[in-house]
């Protein structure tokens, strides 16, 4: 891979992004990277990579998962997909492709080459919404811990970050045995970005 400059006009810097081909020869539907991003944005969701519909649509969160995400925000279809409100950056910007037990992990090349560059644009994030144990591992202190105890802890790194569990229609079993995280903490996150988008 050429090396990036990383004194590139954000501009640029994003065209680059969206013209990606690193791990294009691991990707089953090939290159097709998946973000959202202004640097005005104040809200930052931090997903884990796209599923076979979103690669489809180019659309982030295009689909019941991003359907559920919504319904946790309080927000509508047109907000979150108002760039100048709300960026997008997955762990892994293009589809992996699909294993025995759902999509595969984020390609593990993506993250070291643009995510360091393209966070450190974003200066007015009021709030990131940490989503699943790869984008955990990256964003919150402490390693690796599972997603469970991540999420109970949420008010140590709460109100700039909240970790979440994926809001896939996978997780309905683990969000029918913890029922606090609808009772205490979508409240609190509905409360906050309805602060923080001036609603």
């Amino acid at each position: 891979m050429t090396s990036i400059d990383t004194q590139l006009p954000f501009e640029e810097l994003v065209a680059q992004v969206r013209q990606c081909r690193i791990c294009e020869s691991q990707l089953p539907l090939g290159p097709r990277p998946v973000i959202q991003i202004s640097r005005s944005a104040r809200i930052l969701v931090v997903g884990q990579a796209p599923g076979r519909r979103v690669h489809e649509t180019g659309l982030p969160f295009n689909d019941p998962s991003g359907d559920r995400l919504r319904d946790w925000m309080g927000i509508s279809r047109e907000v979150f997909y108002d760039e100048q409100q709300l960026a997008i950056l997955p762990m892994g910007f293009c589809y992996p492709g699909t294993g025995k037990s759902g999509d595969l992990p984020p390609r593990p090349e993506c993250a070291p080459a643009w995510r360091d560059l393209l966070l450190e644009r974003l200066e007015y994030i009021e709030l990131t919404l940490v989503i699943g144990q790869y984008a955990h591992a990256w964003h919150l202190p402490g390693g690796k811990a599972p997603v469970t105890e991540r999420v109970k802890r949420w008010r140590d790194v709460w109100p700039e970050v909240l970790p979440l569990p994926h809001p896939s229609p996978r997780n309905n079993l683990w969000l029918r045995r913890n029922p606090w995280f609808e009772e205490e903490v979508i409240p609190q996150l509905r409360k906050r970005v309805g602060d923080i988008l001036g609603r």
